[in-house]
């Protein structure tokens, strides 16, 4: 199979040989046009004069020939444009629709939006779903990566731009190209005014995940302004074959239109006039206004990803303009600078705002280079200027089309301000990484290293470089290759085992049907081994991070369920029935209730959460077992204890309140119309028809687990603990119901444990208050939470660490009186021992800083010993060797060796104790080796590295070996 690139590239071949074949040449002839083929690029194209050589894009003809001079008849400013086009082809019967968000959630191979047409890929694209209109308009936001370091520069690339679909999706019989250039081709004459001779079609071709079709790009004054892809094949074996559903997809770039309409400046000043007017204002930037003139019709010419060689391009461009070409940067690239962070800040506020999360990972990386690229630029100028406060005179600007962008400012400046803070930590950082490059040679990768793995920008590298009198090449498309670092890529599926199911139907499921039904009667398709398939089912198969439901089949267990296509499969131990029998079916309820509740109370969760921390709270993951459950959800920095209680509180409130669940199947495109694109939380849904679970005014989402009926039915929930387990994702552990209250008896058992342990060791005195709080479950639960991050363990580890560290406090106080001296430290703590506490936390505390001062203590005498028993024994070194039996544990061999070494540095040193431990050191020796040898014959075992080793012996036959 060929990749999209060389499909592309193989039937451009075709489809120029015979364009009336594929492309919508008898409308283009009807309209006055004549087919030619370009001299600089030799690509065809399609104008209204005969004898034309260039095919009028900028690369070919020197430049945008618009600006100062436009062919639009028709002004408009940006606003106006999608008022404008959606009058002129709703004319035609596409309806308008609201765009989708640019986190692509119901896909499981792209993180964003980067065209129109994803909104329909896969389930429209491929029939399976009916869009939600048809034909339609779309205003779609849309966003890319691989153009970052254009941004600015050439006055037409985006990171963040829309693209207006004009889409169709049709069966092959009513499919008509011609028509549909011609709807397009009234925007050009009617909306923006360009007369025929001042538009050019270029011939070309469209391929992507292995479906392809010609298609027709639109040009006027250099300037490409839209590309109306006729999607009609698919790639196959044997080379290609008609689509079932053809496609029309149309991409206006809407930035361009507008700007072309103006035909004046640079586009960033039309897509954003006010945010620019501002940024001029506040940062006071100063540029040579006729010389930026003169540079406008040649900056399309800069575009690093179409010349070898940009330095050179930008002589010729300053040759052009009649300015040397460093006198032609020193103007240009400041305000280049400021038009980027402007177009960053508006890329920001859009993908924050539909729930993407700047990190080092996945999509959230790209989002992390554009708000970093924006605050060194800030940075390197020295403005006075703030990205949440860019970003809501960009929500205000572009509020007539999408309003939706006003209402999550608020978490648009918690996110952004928290960025600035990590970077700004991990400026401070750098700056020991940075002086010791700078002393060697840096390369590209060296750059692109550092960014990638540290988040350490290039310029400051350069900055550093520059004081120490280096120059550091930065690449001018640095960003760019950033992003490469980081593509998309599609997920990695589990391999499971399979079962031919073909011709079987699809299994009944019951348990949608009727949740509470755990006995069954159901007749026999096929057996594979031990896989089996019933007509139908009330097992639930693995899936949505629920584990499958377990149980029996005429007595045989059941020990895993797994969904294939349509059909459900049970892995069944030892069959004792065959195909056509009937069956009884028996669920193992016990675990269904307690998966059932565990997926409700993940679903609670997720909405406390989202009432809690914002809306940019969206479910990353999921996993629900019998005993627990966990939520992954895109948060920006770690949970707080405060953060956790009020989400358990808010969730336990939702429980209270007895709110009804209701869950029905609804068609795809009805559910997305009705509910929105949150209802995707879990991640991608398959099918024409999905699953809709409501907690009736609180939370829908697209889901096919079982679900109770009731949120009383969840029972008491808990929040175990909250880890960061990737930048930018928090899991929450939880338990529910049941299995909750379980533990809270196990915890209280526990404390009542921990309060005996103190009484007996008399180290804390228990405040009544907190007595009564350890008698309370819940109270004694958060007690055991808060308390057992001092020791950085569970809950339930708590009463044995605490009695195990009052032991070794006991066993240091002895050891602190075999090595015959006081801690004066420890002392004074031991004479506090009567205060009286109100928080199992500051008793942790009180023991764990006690055991932390004597091991303090005991480390320090131990080191003055080493050090005066290393004199002793350094004189008994024979040959520069040393064996000595000592009275010391483990650690206080290895100070004492490191002490004797550093009297001697060619010293071996071998010392091992009454216990049978043995350590070896050595600057010279291969030490590793050598003590596992040792311990070999000496009947135990060890090992080590080049310079140390330490194992454990039978002593009496060491003595004998090293006696000989």
């Amino acid at each position: 199979m060929l990749s999209d690139k060389e499909l592309k590239k193989k039937y451009e071949e075709v489809f120029r040989k015979s364009p009336e074949k594929y492309y919508p040449t008898r409308t283009l002839e009807e309209l006055g046009y004549f087919r030619g083929k370009c001299k600089h690029c030799g690509r065809f194209f399609w104008s209204t004069d005969k004898y034309r050589d260039f095919c009028g894009d900028a690369m070919c003809s020197g430049g945008f020939s618009f600006i100062g001079n436009t062919p639009a008849k028709n002004k408009m400013n940006y606003i106006d444009v999608w008022k404008k086009l959606s009058k002129i082809l709703g004319g035609f019967g596409y309806t308008p629709i609201k765009r989708y968000p640019v986190v692509a959630r119901w896909r499981d191979d792209v993180h964003f939006v980067q065209a129109s047409i994803d909104d329909f890929i896969p389930y429209v694209i491929n029939g399976e779903v009916d869009p939600p209109e048809n034909p339609l308009l779309v205003p779609q936001i849309c966003l890319r990566f691989n153009d970052i370091d254009n941004v600015g520069i050439t006055g037409q690339h985006y990171t963040a731009f829309i693209m207006v679909g004009q889409h169709r999706f049709e069966k092959p019989e009513n499919y008509m190209q011609g028509e549909y250039l011609k709807h397009l081709f009234e925007w050009f004459s009617k909306g923006l005014g360009i007369r025929n001779n001042d538009l050019v079609f270029h011939e070309d071709v469209w391929a992507g995940s292995g479906n392809f079709g010609p298609c027709i790009e639109f040009f006027s004054g250099g300037l490409e302004l839209a590309n109306q892809v006729y999607m009609q094949f698919k790639q196959t074996q044997s080379g290609h074959k008609d689509l079932n559903l053809k496609v029309l997809d149309m991409g206006l770039g809407y930035e361009r239109n507008a700007w072309f309409s103006v035909g004046e400046s640079t586009s960033y000043e039309i897509t954003f006039p006010t945010v620019m007017k501002t940024l001029k204002k506040i940062t006071g930037i100063e540029y040579d206004k006729k010389l930026f003139a003169k540079f406008l019709p040649f900056s399309g010419m800069l575009n690093i990803d179409e010349v070898s060689d940009i330095e050179a391009v930008w002589k010729d461009v300053a040759s052009k303009i009649g300015i040397h070409v460093e006198d032609l940067k020193s103007s240009i690239l400041p305000l280049s600078a400021l038009y980027s962070v402007a177009e960053h800040a508006r890329s920001l506020l859009i993908a924050l705002n539909d729930g993407a999360l700047p990190s080092n990972v996945g999509g959230g990386y790209n989002l992390r280079v554009l708000l970093r690229r924006s605050l060194s630029f800030i940075d390197r100028y020295n403005w006075n200027i703030n990205l949440p406060d860019i970003c809501k005179w960009h929500a205000d600007h572009l509020k007539p089309i999408f309003p939706e962008l006003k209402e999550n400012l608020d978490d648009v400046t918690q996110i952004l301000d928290v960025e600035k803070e990590k970077f700004s930590n991990t400026k401070k950082k750098s700056i020991a990484i940075i002086s010791k490059m700078v002393k060697e040679k840096v390369t590209e990768e060296d750059l692109l290293k550092v960014y990638d793995s540290k988040g350490i920008p290039p310029e400051l590298i350069k900055e550093e470089a520059e004081k120490e009198g280096k120059d550091i090449d930065i690449p001018k498309d640095f960003y760019s290759k950033v992003s490469e670092l980081h593509q998309e890529k599609e997920l990695e599926k589990k391999e499971k085992q399979e079962i031919d199911s073909k011709g079987i139907e699809e299994t009944d499921i019951l348990y949608y049907q009727n949740p509470d039904q755990n006995i069954f009667d159901a007749k026999v398709l096929k057996i594979s081994g031990d896989m089996v398939i019933l007509d139908k089912t009330a097992f639930y198969p693995e899936g949505g991070g629920q584990e499958t439901d377990y149980g029996k089949i005429n007595n045989c267990k059941v020990y895993d369920v797994q969904k294939q296509g349509n059909v459900i499969i049970h892995f069944v131990e030892k069959p004792n029935f065959k195909e056509g029998e009937t069956i009884r079916g028996e669920i193992n309820w016990e675990r269904r209730m307690s998966l059932t509740r565990h997926h409700t109370a993940i679903h609670i969760i997720n909405l406390a959460a989202r009432n809690v921390l914002g809306n940019h709270i969206f479910q990353a993951g999921s996993h629900k077992s019998e005993d627990k459950a966990h939520l992954d959800i895109t948060h920006f920095k770690s949970l707080t204890n405060e953060e956790i209680q009020k989400i358990e509180e808010f969730a336990n409130q939702i429980v209270k309140k007895e709110i009804e669940i209701k869950s029905k199947v609804m068609s795809r495109n009805l559910a997305e119309k009705e509910y929105g694109m949150r209802i995707y939380q879990g991640g991608a849904v398959p099918g024409k028809n999905i699953r809709i679970v409501s907690i009736e005014g609180f939370d829908t989402e697209a889901c096919g687990g079982t679900h109770l009926s009731n949120t009383k039915k969840a029972g008491r929930i808990i929040i175990l603990n909250s880890e960061r387990i990737q930048d930018g994702i928090d899991r929450i552990t939880i338990k529910a119901g049941e299995k909750a209250d379980r533990y809270l008896k196990e915890i209280l058992k526990d404390s009542m444990d921990v309060v005996k342990t103190l009484n007996e060791l008399s180290v804390a005195k228990i405040s009544d208050n907190l007595l009564r709080k350890l008698e309370n479950p819940a109270q004694s639960f958060r007690e055991f939470q808060e308390a057992s991050e001092i020791f950085n363990i569970t809950p339930e580890q708590l009463a044995s660490t605490i009695k195990r560290f009052l032991n070794e406090i006991a066993e240091n106080k002895k050891k602190v009186e075999d090595l015959g001296a006081e801690i004066p430290s420890v002392r004074k703590r031991e004479e506090e021992e009567t205060t009286i506490k109100d928080s199992l936390k500051d008793i942790s505390k009180e023991i764990f800083d006690i055991w932390k001062a004597q091991r303090k203590e005991i480390e320090k005498l131990t080191a003055y010993l080493a050090r005066v028993e290393a004199k002793k024994l350094i004189v008994k070194a024979k040959e520069n060797m040393l064996f000595e039996v000592v009275h010391l544990e483990r650690e206080g061999m290895i100070s004492l060796a490191n002490e004797i070494i550093g009297l001697n540095k060619n010293i071996t040193v071998i010392l091992a104790n009454e216990n049978g431990d043995i350590i070896g050191m050595s600057k010279k020796d291969e030490m590793g080796s050598m003590i596992s040898n040792i311990c070999k014959q000496a009947g135990g075992s060890g090992g080590g590295k080049k310079d140390f080793g330490q194992g454990k012996v039978d002593l009496s036959k060491l003595l004998k070996i090293m006696k000989s």
